[in-house]
C-alpha cells in the first residue's frame, strides 16, 4: 500500500484520511497535468453542463440548489463565477484593444491600450470587491434572509449577467450600422432584467409586483455605486500614474 507524501500516513484512498491531501503523480507527461488542472478548475464533466443550463433554463433555481443543500451535482457559485467572470474580461479586453469600445473622437492606438489595461486588471478586481456591496442591498430589501443566501444569490447573478453581457459585446461592432442587431441588443438588456425579476421572485418568494420593483430599485442603486467606485477607482490610477 502506499503512503501518503505529506504525513507518511496509510493510503487506502485517492485522498488521505489523516491530513487530506490527494494522492497525485506529478511523474507524469505534461500534457496529463495539463489536462487534470483544466479539468479540476473548470469542472469540464457532466456539473458544468447541468449548472449552465439550470442557470439560464431556470433563473434563481440554482441559488435554490445549493441553499436547500443539493450541491453536489452542480459546479460551485464561486468557481463558477470566476471561471465566467475571468472568460468575460478577457473577451472585454480584448475587445477594448482592437478599438471597439472606444468613443469617437479617441485615439485607437493609446486610449484603446489603457481602455484594455483596465478591462482586464482593474475592473475584475473592483467587480469581485462589489459583490458583497450587491449583497447588502439585497440585504436591505430582504433583511430576514442570512447575508450568507445573499452572496450566493450574487454570485450566480452577476454569472448570468457576464455570459449575456458578453453575447451584446459579440454584436457591438455591428450594432450600430444593423437595426436589427441594435434591436437585439435591446432585448438582450430586457431578458437581463426579466432575469433578476424571475430569479428573485423564485429566491425569495415575493409577488411578483414586489420582485419588479425591488429589482428595479436594485439595479439603480446597483449601477450609482458602480459608477461611482469605477470613477474613484480611474482617478486613483491617473494620480497613481
Amino acid at each position: 500500500m502506499s503512503q501518503c507524501r505529506n504525513c507518511q500516513a496509510t493510503l487506502d484512498d485517492a485522498y488521505c484520511a489523516s491530513c487530506g491531501q490527494r494522492d497525485i503523480d506529478l511523474e507524469r507527461p505534461i500534457w496529463d497535468l495539463v489536462r487534470e488542472l483544466a479539468h479540476e478548475t473548470f469542472e469540464l464533466d457532466g456539473r458544468a453542463a447541468l449548472t449552465i443550463r439550470t442557470l439560464f433554463q431556470s433563473p434563481g433555481k440554482l441559488t435554490c440548489e445549493f441553499l436547500a443543500g443539493r450541491r453536489r451535482s452542480y459546479t460551485s457559485p464561486l468557481r463558477l463565477y470566476l471561471v465566467i467572470s475571468i472568460s468575460f474580461f478577457i473577451l472585454v479586453a480584448w475587445f477594448a484593444s482592437s478599438g471597439i469600445l472606444l468613443d469617437p473622437g479617441q485615439d485607437p492606438g493609446f486610449d484603446a491600450a489603457v481602455q484594455a489595461g483596465f478591462l482586464a486588471n482593474d475592473l475584475p478586481r473592483l467587480m469581485f470587491v462589489l459583490l458583497p456591496v450587491f449583497a447588502l442591498l439585497l440585504k436591505a430589501l430582504f433583511w430576514n434572509r442570512l447575508y450568507f443566501d445573499h452572496l450566493i444569490f450574487s454570485l450566480h447573478l452577476h454569472s448570468a449577467a457576464y455570459v449575456l453581457f458578453a453575447v451584446l459585446l459579440a454584436i457591438q461592432m455591428l450594432a450600430d450600422q444593423n437595426l436589427v442587431l441594435l434591436l437585439l441588443q435591446g432585448l438582450g438588456l430586457a431578458a437581463l432584467i426579466t432575469y433578476f425579476v424571475i430569479a428573485l421572485h423564485r429566491v425569495y418568494r415575493p409577488t411578483w409586483f414586489a420582485a419588479a420593483w425591488k429589482s428595479t430599485a436594485m439595479i439603480f442603486a446597483y449601477l450609482v455605486v458602480v459608477s461611482i467606485a469605477i470613477e474613484n477607482t480611474s482617478s486613483l490610477l491617473i494620480i497613481a500614474d
